[in-house]
């Protein structure tokens, strides 16, 4: 019985610690911290309403509101119990009051020892209940300005002020009864009427997170909407411009082969549109690319070329310094590809090695980057991870996004795990001869 009691009671010590902790934190620290009252919104209905003269002083329209009703108060306190004491219950009600405008914690703190010094001195209760109301009235306000947690400790704090009055002073004030007895009525009171201030409070702050969300959910909306349309005109371009153009290309390599003895100013016409045609084709996969992507490349600089594969092996090293450990291989004669193949390439790596860092912790990684007869072979595998992968919010694109970068350039992709536990991407970019010349000499 004692194995289970200590654990008990040392986890009713921690829930006691934690409520203490943030009692001092909500009622104590900073308790007479600035924390004045903003404006209305200039979206406020009423604001809007009314004309745009009248609307920049209708935004203090809830601070005026309240310096006049507290005004009313101190005036019927004052006019109630006139001489020294109205004066002085009149300060003790008003101060109070205007002070939640600015510091509504301490506002409190001044409210609840008007109360005290009003129970305790002179019997204020049987002759004016303007105390009891302006405390009222300032834990409404704060209420309004706080948490609900506020709202519960500012309650509970003021039942132990009438409990300690009503049950050890006493005897030295025979009107402490009626005291007691206000007190709990007051009590009674202002825990409805709290709780419905809270109630309040907490509906517009929900109606106001739902209005957020519905226009955040509204701009997603609009953004997937955009990326759609961006993704039918890429396929659009893809399939109207890019078969003209190859047909143009075709046309001009075959054309100095239909006529005989071709001149040769001719031919070289001819070659140099086949040429313009296959690099017009090259630059339309690089702009399709862009228009497919929401935002490409965001934090790169927008005079710097577009990475290839001469860029791989600084690409390795920051993905080592990151921590994981990559081999990497290359296989073949390294010769100039067109730059739609080497950019598509460099991406490709590049996606497939943040994906092992995102979902593979721990696991090794190699790449291998083969130059074959006819095009360019790409393969990314790791291991098995060697602990639990962390969440990833917006993560599954990466394989898409490489699908579509090895369709538009008409190659094949396989990504599947492996027997291990791992994971691998391979890629095939086929380059025709001529692409692969083209290239060749505007390296030259």
């Amino acid at each position: 019985m004692t194995d289970t009691y200590e654990p008990r009671l040392r986890s009713e010590m921690r829930i006691a610690r934690g409520a203490l902790d943030r009692l001092r934190e909500d009622l104590f620290h900073d308790a007479f911290a600035f924390r004045p009252l903003p404006p209305l919104a200039a979206d406020h209905r009423l604001v809007r309403l009314l004309p745009r003269r009248a609307a920049r002083y209708t935004r203090w329209f809830p601070h005026a509101a309240l310096a006049a009703f507290t005004g009313l108060v101190m005036l019927a306190t004052f006019a109630r119990e006139s001489g020294l004491f109205g004066m002085v219950e009149a300060l003790l009600v008003g101060v109070p009051m205007l002070m939640t405008l600015f510091r509504p914690v301490g506002a409190w703190w001044l409210s609840a020892g008007a109360l005290l010094f009003a129970g305790t001195l002179g019997g204020a209760f049987d002759r004016s209940p303007a105390t009891l109301f302006c405390h009222l009235f300032v834990m409404m306000v704060v209420t309004l300005r706080t948490r609900p947690r506020v709202a519960a400790e500012m309650w509970l704090l003021t039942g132990a002020a009438g409990v300690f009055i009503g049950v050890f002073l006493q005897a030295f004030r025979p009107y402490y009864y009626s005291f007691s007895s206000e007190m709990f009525q007051m009590m009674l009171l202002s825990g409805v009427l709290l709780f419905a201030v809270a109630a309040v409070r907490g509906l517009r702050e929900t109606k106001q997170q739902v209005a957020v969300q519905v226009a955040v959910t509204e701009v997603e909306r609009s953004r997937r909407t955009v990326l759609e349309e961006r993704t039918t005109i890429a396929r659009e371009l893809h399939d109207v411009v890019a078969h003209h153009m190859s047909v143009v290309a075709i046309q001009a390599e075959a054309a100095p082969y239909r006529v005989q003895d071709t001149p040769p100013e001719l031919a070289a016409a001819f070659q140099t549109i086949r040429e313009n045609a296959v690099a017009a084709l090259t630059e339309l996969r690089r702009v399709l690319g862009v228009v497919r992507s929401e935002n490409p490349d965001a934090f790169a600089d927008p005079e710097a070329p577009q990475p290839t594969l001469e860029a791989l092996p600084g690409l390795i090293e920051n993905v080592r310094s990151a921590g994981l450990s990559v081999e990497h291989v290359t296989t073949g004669a390294v010769r100039p590809l067109p730059q739609g193949v080497e950019l598509s390439a460099y991406r490709i790596v590049q996606e497939a090695l943040s994906n092992v860092l995102r979902h593979a912790p721990g696991a090794e990684a190699r790449v291998e980057v083969s130059y074959v007869l006819g095009g360019l072979g790409l393969r990314v595998v790791n291991g098995a991870p060697n602990r639990l992968a962390k969440p990833s919010p917006g993560a599954g694109h990466g394989v898409l996004g490489m699908r579509e970068r090895v369709a538009m350039l008409s190659g094949g992709m396989t990504a599947e795990a492996t027997d291990e536990g791992g994971y691998e991407v391979a890629v095939f970019l086929p380059v025709a001869p001529g692409e692969q010349t083209s290239a060749g000499e505007a390296a030259a």
